[in-house]
């Protein structure tokens, strides 16, 4: 997990400084909205939905902004099609890399992607060729400096966690994606706030990179989080203990 966890700890420093939160609210919105689609508007029977709405929450994101996606879900305030498509390829050094979509134009998500890619030195591989090695996991990530590994650990598990680790000042609790919302709610009616919240694909294995390599696979993960159809980007990278970010 550690590989994850420097990973997490990037994108947790990004995030402090991260003036994006627009842009966030469109994503979310895209998924509670298909996800009521899918399964109907009520959270309590729509386990997917309700994962998307503890997501939102998470992120602060207002009610009336949820609520609303919801409604365009169930067509009560017109519908829009989404697709969900998965992209799989390379990234500098060797690097696996999986891009997950919503797009209501599957032809101009996949020219955005491979471009992204092939324009930063990543290609585009076949279905499959990467996915074999990640898991997905629900993670829930907690400041040290305001919790113990200790007390999360203890309110963790005992909600069904399966993990609990920390690195570099964030406690990072894992679940299976089935019990991420059960964990999460858990947590924060035991008055644990979380930084983050998400299900997130993990690698089994990382590759650790050197600190030039490491940058350009960063500029590819950040120029295709840009990507308005672009739900979330998952690496097996991991960053050099001397990583100096340029």
């Amino acid at each position: 997990m550690s590989g994850h966890s420097k990973w997490a700890t990037i994108k947790h420093k990004k995030g402090a400084l991260d003036a994006k939160r627009g842009q966030k609210f469109t994503k979310l919105i895209k998924e509670i909205s298909v996800a009521a689609k899918m399964g109907g508007g009520d959270p309590d029977s729509n386990a997917r939905l309700r994962t998307a709405i503890l997501k939102a929450r998470a992120e602060n994101m207002p009610k009336d902004n949820i609520d609303r996606a919801i409604k365009k879900g169930t067509g009560e305030m017109g519908a829009t099609s989404f697709f969900e498509l998965t992209y799989e390829g390379y990234a500098p050094g060797g690097v696996a890399i999986i891009v997950d979509t919503l797009t209501d134009n599957k032809n101009r998500t996949a020219a955005d992607v491979r471009s992204t890619l092939s324009k930063l030195g990543g290609s585009l591989g076949s279905t499959g060729c990467v996915s074999y090695m990640f898991q997905t996991k629900g993670v829930i990530t907690y400041d040290a400096s305001k919790y113990s590994e200790e007390e999360i650990f203890d309110a963790a598990l005992e909600n069904g966690a399966e993990d609990v680790s920390t690195e570099d000042g964030i406690i990072e609790v894992t679940t299976t994606p089935a019990d991420f919302a059960q964990v999460l709610e858990a947590m924060q009616k035991a008055g644990f706030e979380q930084d983050s919240a998400d299900i997130n694909k993990i690698a089994d294995q990382t590759v650790v990179l050197d600190n030039e390599k490491a940058n350009k696979v960063l500029k590819i993960v950040e120029r295709l989080e840009e990507l308005d159809d672009v739900q979330q980007v998952s690496t097996n990278m991991e960053l050099p203990d001397d990583f100096v970010e340029e």
